[in-house]
């Protein structure tokens, strides 16, 4: 043991604890220095804030020494040689020293003017030509941080000095090659997972947006965060955000603004009523016969959400729902937020921690309890990180759901299949778990790749025309379940339930679903049990539209609020009528009976909505021009308030 305690592992976990240390510190320096902004810290969320802070020190750390992990391992007789001994430690204490002690400690100031972590955006800062000057002048108006970095730079350059045993731990070249190959694995293994935050198949690498999985506040949230983290997480964002401007700031508002100031003129049809929101994993129009007749007039099975298809025709459906991205990540910020994403996902942008007002935490002040439920283990895919920055108070997930009633429900891939944890979600809301009027979100997943469903339903439904439609059958099922069990139930009757998908499904059958807009074109309705809502929207909406017409419909738009959608209820549609805009590569519009492609610098094609193979462009007409400027607008407004991080009405 004491041969081991002397050896090259042994130095290398000593010199990697002690960063945590070193962090811990530095933590403790950035909550001082802003304490004005981020408060006191309670006893009982301690708990959380360390657990967070552990995990986006532990990326940090492996960020920051990947190299020196490797070097330190590698099973090479070199590492006794005492010049690769120097290199790993003149390595260990000049890059911690930059970018462990001294970016944090940069943070402690950089926050209090910025509020946001030091980025691959500040990087760029260096360009500028009085950087030296000002970096000189932070330092001298901070002398008590700047003696801190000399410190804890000692201290590295000291504790992590020690000397490994210069002869191998193992005499026999199998145990040396054989025992060193098999812990360098082992070590890389461990650190992928580390820098991912997990290595289970449901995990996502950890993005900034994580921390309010640990914090009540996006402040707390940026006091868990640690740097190297913030800066390679978010390398190839460039310089921050660039974008065209097409207008002025005041023609811009005078198209459009996503500030919203409503009429109070109006009694609002729901008010009071309990909202359940269900964003289902991969539901296109294509899987429904009610959305997509044609496509099902000469075949046998006359869709595959027959259900959800009555619910439909008893509720108010948009017939022509998109969804604003192609992915999961990007359907929460649309549907929770009215925040759509472009380029990139709106939750992996560093701006993603900047203060918001979203549905749930509008609903939250005006007295709603708000939950969300989502099947797969906690902390997972990033959805309950967004959805806590969002405003929810309570999550989910997983192993609430295994805590009553076992493991048996796992479907062995994401997380618990649909049926039962739309079971649980009904059980949650019928016990009392949240208190009226109330906010509930779940994500369905089974209707998702690898495409199984439980061995009791897999001769009971359709194998359909794609791999997912026994899926979507299942999952609609389960739906019809959930309304048999509770729909006698108190909160049932007061509430109205909100359907929409988070994308299309990769699996498709028709030609018309494989190009824009059909393949953007979702399952998106609203259902009243009293009846108070029955109809159809035909025009063009998409997802961010939910969140104002939730908020009108609720009667909880009382305030100014700030959302890129509009209330199809209560707000008119823009000049060029109402449109819903998408991004593959370029963006994508599309309106009543017109596509438009745009390259942000000029319409790349203008065609009628049935010229599925883009054949017959059109020529410019009055309204295909409004719709060009709404675009154009739409986008100069959104990197605007991106680049300044303002998602909120002053």
């Amino acid at each position: 043991m004491k041969r081991f305690f002397k050896s090259h592992v042994a130095l290398l976990v000593w010199r990697l604890a002690l960063l945590y240390a070193v962090l811990a510190v530095c933590r403790l320096l950035f909550w001082r220095y802003n304490y004005a902004t981020i408060g006191a810290l309670s006893t009982q969320e301690l708990p959380a804030l360390i657990a967070g802070a552990w995990k986006f020190d532990t990326v940090s750390i492996l960020y920051a020494n990947a190299v020196l992990v490797l070097l330190s391992l590698i099973p090479l007789h070199l590492r006794e040689r005492r010049w690769w001994q120097r290199i790993l430690y003149f390595y260990y204490v000049i890059v911690n020293a930059l970018l462990v002690v001294a970016v944090n400690l940069a943070d402690a100031v950089y926050f209090r003017y910025t509020q946001k972590r030091f980025t691959a955006e500040e990087i760029f800062f260096a360009e500028n030509d009085n950087s030296l000057q000002l970096v000189g002048k932070f330092l001298g108006e901070n002398i008590p941080l700047l003696l801190a970095g000399i410190v804890l730079i000692a201290l590295l350059a000291w504790a992590g000095g020690r000397k490994a045993r210069p002869e191998p731990l193992c005499r026999t070249a199998i145990g040396y090659y054989g025992g060193g190959l098999t812990l360098l694995v082992l070590a890389a293994l461990l650190s992928v997972a580390g820098m991912r935050g997990g290595m289970t198949r449901m995990t996502r690498p950890i993005t900034l947006s994580n921390a309010t999985l640990y914090a009540s506040d996006n402040d707390r949230a940026n006091l868990i965060l640690s740097n190297p983290f913030c800066i390679l997480r978010t390398i190839g964002q460039g310089k921050g955000v660039t974008y065209q401007h097409y207008y002025t700031p005041e023609e811009l508002e005078s198209i459009y603004s996503p500030v919203h100031r409503p009429d109070s003129i109006g009694k609002a049809p729901l008010a009071g009523y309990n909202i359940v929101l269900f964003v289902m994993e991969s539901m296109s129009a294509e899987h429904s016969a009610h959305l997509s007749p044609d496509l099902y007039a000469n075949l046998p099975d006359k869709g595959f959400t027959p259900f959800l298809d009555s619910l439909m025709q008893q509720g108010y459906c948009f017939t022509r729902m998109y969804a604003n991205g192609s992915r999961s990540i990007q359907a929460l910020p649309a549907v929770l937020g009215s925040i759509p994403s472009f380029k990139t996902p709106f939750v992996l942008m560093p701006q993603a921690l900047a203060p918001t007002r979203q549905l749930p935490r509008i609903l939250r002040d005006k007295g709603y309890e708000t939950a969300f439920f989502c099947g797969s283990s906690a902390g997972s895919m990033g959805f309950g990180a967004y959805a806590r920055s969002a405003g929810i108070e309570r999550l989910y997930s997983r192993e609430e759901y295994e805590e009553k009633h076992g493991t048996g429900d796992f479907d062995g891939y994401w997380g618990i299949w649909d049926e039962p944890f739309l079971q649980f979600l009904g059980e949650e809301l019928s016990g009392g778990g949240l208190q009226e009027p109330f906010f509930a979100s779940l994500f369905t997943l089974s209707s998702h790749h690898p495409f199984v469903v439980p061995d009791a339903w897999r001769d009971r439904l359709p194998d359909g025309l794609t791999r997912n439609h026994k899926c979507v059958a299942y999952t609609d099922n389960a739906f019809r379940a959930f309304f048999n069990r509770f729909r006698n139930e108190e909160w049932f009757r007061r509430t109205v339930f909100v359907f929409v998908a988070d994308h299309v499904s990769s699996e498709k059958f028709a030609d018309v679903t494989r190009t824009f807009p059909g393949n953007h074109h979702i399952i998106g309705f609203l259902y009243t049990p009293d009846g108070s809502l029955r109809g159809e929207y035909r025009e063009a909406v998409s997802q961010i539209d939910l969140m104002p017409t939730l908020l009108g419909l609720t009667g909880c738009d009382e305030e100014p609020y700030f959302a890129f959608g509009r209330d199809l209820f209560r707000e008119p549609a823009p000049d060029g009528g109402s449109f819903a805009l998408c991004y593959d590569n370029e963006f994508e519009a599309v309106t009543d009976n017109r596509i438009l492609f745009f390259d942000e610098r000029r319409v790349t094609g203008l065609y009628d909505l049935n010229d599925i193979q883009r054949s017959r462009p059109l020529a410019p007409t009055v309204e295909t021009e409004a719709l060009e400027r709404q675009t154009r607008a739409f986008i100069q407004q959104y990197y605007t308030h991106i680049e300044h991080k303002k998602f909120t009405v002053e």
